[in-house]
């Protein structure tokens, strides 16, 4: 059987991965201008950029960052290379933007990236993985025992629905609106190994998992079991892939943050010798499709008996105060409240619908939108 070794990290540090689209400054198109920018950051001897990474197709870059002890520190290094690129990008009439998806960009006239895993993944999926026109944010939380990991996952299996209907952000696609608040979430997990992991109770399950996907071929590295929540064993993190593609950097810092608090609520509850909580794979399936259909008016399943609440209600009169104490010894109060703002101004899909429906249904405009906000850090509902 696979040993998956777990090397532990310092509790409750943070990283982020930002994925980015190159959008055309003029037609709001993609732009397959990625290998360009990428070996204008490289090193000396074209080594990769420590924080400025490739991805799958060349409209992309992802930008990364070190290992932060605050949700603070972490966006101000995301911030910094945000501030690199700009010198770049700006002669070439490119800019970053950031959604699940692109209102209006066709998968059939993206470009994959030059590079045998990214061909590979193609050779096997075919016309879904071709189809993989899609954003998001993976943010890691260090974990100090390698006996937390399954236990905190499963809980935040049942926050789920909170996450994805908060960074809800790809409501069009292919130039129509979907009628999902995230259609990305739906699109990923027609991957092989991608979308809800197996709820395991014991790390010797997850090794026996891994073990047959090893030997059956399904993968060739741990790191291509691409679950929207997942044990990061090299980096000693738990992975919360749930995200769409957050457009600002306020509400990535709040989203960021409150996955953070949850990661080190759990861990408290664990080390005080009780149980946490968990939810029936059918209600996490349930839960996944109405957050990314409904968004914040999703009906979110809380518990194992079937009780039920909206999703905004949920957040506001019971995680946010359950949270609170844990985010001021993590010092990301503001970005915890930050949250709220969210659902005062609504999430991005339902800020970009909007918009379309504001310049009668032009989905240009609701890429300039994105761009702007993009530029201004924070979301701009009312004030384009």
């Amino acid at each position: 059987m696979e040993q998956i070794q777990f090397a532990p990290s310092r509790r409750s540090t943070v990283g982020i991965e930002w994925e980015l689209a190159l959008v055309d400054s003029d037609s709001g198109d993609l732009r397959q201008v990625a290998q360009t920018v990428l070996d204008a950051v490289a090193g000396p001897l074209g080594e990769e950029h420590p924080h400025i990474k490739q991805e799958l197709l060349l409209n992309t870059v992802e930008i990364v960052t070190g290992v932060c002890d605050t949700v603070g520190e972490a966006t101000a290094d995301l911030g910094r290379s945000i501030e690199s690129l700009r010198p770049i990008l700006d002669p070439l009439r490119v800019e970053l933007m950031c959604a699940g998806t692109h209102p209006f960009a066709r998968w059939t006239q993206q470009k994959v990236t030059d590079k045998q895993r990214y061909a590979t993944l193609i050779d096997r999926t075919q016309w879904w993985g071709r189809q993989m026109l899609i954003y998001g944010v993976h943010i890691h939380v260090g974990i100090e025992e390698r006996d937390k990991v399954l236990p905190i996952s499963r809980a935040l299996m049942t926050h789920y629905g909170h996450l994805q209907a908060l960074s809800a952000s790809s409501p069009f696609w292919g130039g129509q609106d979907t009628g999902y608040a995230s259609n990305r979430a739906l699109m990923f997990q027609q991957l092989p190994t991608a979308g809800l992991p197996f709820q395991f109770d014991t790390w010797s399950e997850l090794e026996r998992y891994v073990a047959d996907m090893l030997k059956t071929g399904v993968i060739d590295v741990f790191d291509e079991i691409r679950w929207d929540i997942r044990p990061s064993p090299k980096f000693g993190t738990i992975e919360v892939r749930v995200c769409d593609g957050i457009p600002t950097m306020a509400e990535l810092a709040s989203i960021a943050a409150l996955t953070q608090c949850l990661v080190e609520y759990y861990s408290r509850e664990l080390d005080a010798g009780r149980a946490t909580p968990a939810l029936p794979s059918w209600f996490t399936q349930e839960n996944k499709w109405r957050a990314a259909r409904y968004g914040m008016e999703t009906i979110l399943i809380l518990d194992a008996d079937g009780e039920e609440d909206l999703v905004a209600t949920d957040l506001a009169e019971r995680v946010l105060p359950m949270l609170e104490p844990v985010a001021a010894d993590l010092g990301c109060r503001a970005e915890l409240w930050g949250v709220r703002e969210i659902m005062d101004v609504g999430a991005s899909y339902q800020r970009q619908r909007a918009v379309a429906g504001r310049h009668g249904g032009a989905l240009d405009a609701v890429v300039r939108s994105l761009v702007a906000e993009m530029r201004a850090g924070r979301p701009l509902e009312g004030e384009l």
